[in-house]
């Protein structure tokens, strides 16, 4: 079937519509009760409370309809209440909520590891393990990665995100606000984690360097720092995330993915943001050919519900002992159900194509306007995980307050938009993939409209 004889339904109106001055009363008084019983350390970017959310549409309390290019930070693909994972969720609830995987098994997570067995890169034999989120399938990952060769290393990259445990605050890159604070640190961080340079085209010293060369600059590091024999495994995001929506120079994974297939080094491929459909392929490895060791998931796996995997070579996964992974949460049957319905989704409604077609709308009329002003440094991305790079006139400076004005700007025309970027300079669209067009159309003009105002 093509994507045209088949379109998603929405019980919602696929509209843009602002009421009042927002926050209205009823998120006013929402976020007093939030301050009296809620960590202030947990933050939230758009001021106002969700009441409903369907295709590109969210609703707030106070009757505000925003148009949605978060989707949850790379969630929501095929919507926020897609019918499909609805029903399927509704019918495992009705049976059973939960067992532990762990103690009285069920059918729903061998149905998920059988279709990411088919669905991820690689003609081996695999397996798979369930989690909850993201930094939990990195972190296992690294665990197997280990536990498989032996060795205790492990190489990151400039840039990176891969969560918020332990670890994973020690393979991310960012300090602030991940890793430490005005006043505090997180830390002390796991041990034998390493940081390798990027490839990150725009922000080069040297324009004219190549992926491969970007890729041997690292191995170099990789080479005189660590040693392959102490190296566990080297992790990448094909596209950073929280870094700036990155995508690294032509050449550059697969140089690194052959060197650590000749070192014995078990290369991860993190797509708990990039995968699913998100950047116009199942995964954004697929690009370029690339066939990681590992791959984690998260996000996009399930329409909203939580649930993450590690999926790759057998004798990776299977060098671990009965016990060894696993997890009260891991695989939850009602996730599992929510999970099939949205790969079913997804198939059906082809979404890796109307990725490709959300950017084939997006990147002209962006960079277009990059011509026409002179605070865009670089749009880029893949499919509908695009990024817009603010840089001040006239130089690569980062621009984070023109960044900031903007976002702002946006809600207050009713289109919500998230910030990213090492240096809080870049813009990221995640529309859900199930966007209208029409809908996709209006928010651009009003984030057209704001890059416009900046002064």
């Amino acid at each position: 079937m093509t994507t045209q004889a088949l379109q998603p339904h929405f019980r919602l109106e696929q509209k843009r519509r602002i009421i009042g001055d927002f926050p209205g009363p009823k998120s006013t008084a929402l976020n007093a009760r939030r301050s009296a019983v809620v960590a202030k350390g947990v933050a939230s970017g758009v001021p106002v409370y969700v009441a409903d959310a369907d295709g590109g549409i969210l609703h707030d309390v106070d009757g505000n309809s925003f148009i949605d290019f978060g989707s949850g930070i790379a969630v929501t693909s095929v919507g926020a209440s897609d019918p499909a994972v609805v029903g399927a969720v509704k019918e495992q609830a009705e049976h059973f909520t939960h067992t532990c995987f762990m103690v009285t098994p069920y059918e729903g997570y061998i149905a998920v590891a059988e279709k990411l067995a088919e669905l991820t890169p690689g003609d081996f034999e695999k397996r798979t393990v369930l989690f909850n989120s993201g930094a939990e399938a990195v972190e296992n990952a690294v665990k197997i990665a280990r536990m498989a060769t032996g060795r205790p290393a492990v190489a990151a990259f400039d840039h990176a995100y891969h969560g918020r445990t332990n670890l994973t605050m020690a393979l991310t890159a960012k300090s602030l606000p991940y890793k430490a604070g005005p006043d505090g640190t997180f830390g002390p961080f796991a041990s034998e984690v390493y940081r390798l340079p990027m490839s990150y085209p725009f922000r080069e010293e040297n324009p004219s360097i190549t992926g491969e060369e970007a890729a041997q600059r690292a191995i170099s590091v990789m080479e005189k720092q660590i040693g392959a024999e102490s190296l566990a495994a080297i992790i990448i995001e094909p596209v950073q995330g929280e870094g700036g929506f990155i995508v690294p120079a032509d050449g550059f994974m697969p140089t690194l993915a052959a060197w650590a297939k000749e070192k014995g080094v078990v290369f991860i491929a993190d797509e708990v943001q990039s995968g699913f459909c998100r950047t116009g392929e199942w995964f954004a490895v697929n690009h370029e050919g690339v066939v990681p060791d590992l791959i984690t998931m998260a996000k996009g796996i399930a329409g909203g519900m939580p649930l993450s995997a590690v999926t790759g070579r057998a004798d990776l996964l299977d060098a671990v002992h009965p016990g060894g992974l696993g997890g009260t949460y891991g695989g939850n049957p009602v996730a599992c159900a929510a999970a099939l319905a949205a790969i079913d989704t997804m198939t059906e409604l082809d979404l890796s194509a109307r990725a490709r077609r959300i950017e084939e709308i997006v990147v002209p009329r962006l960079r277009a306007l990059q011509e026409q002003t002179d605070i865009i440094g670089e749009v880029r991305g893949r499919g509908a995980m695009l990024a817009v790079e603010f840089v001040l006139p006239g130089t690569r400076e980062p621009n984070p307050v023109a960044t900031k004005a903007i976002a702002a700007a946006c809600l207050e025309e009713g289109v919500i938009i998230l910030t990213c970027g090492t240096y809080g300079n870049i813009i990221r669209l995640l529309p859900p993939l199930v966007i209208g067009e029409e809908l996709l159309n209006d928010g651009l003009d009003v984030l057209e409209k704001a890059i416009r105002a900046v002064k």
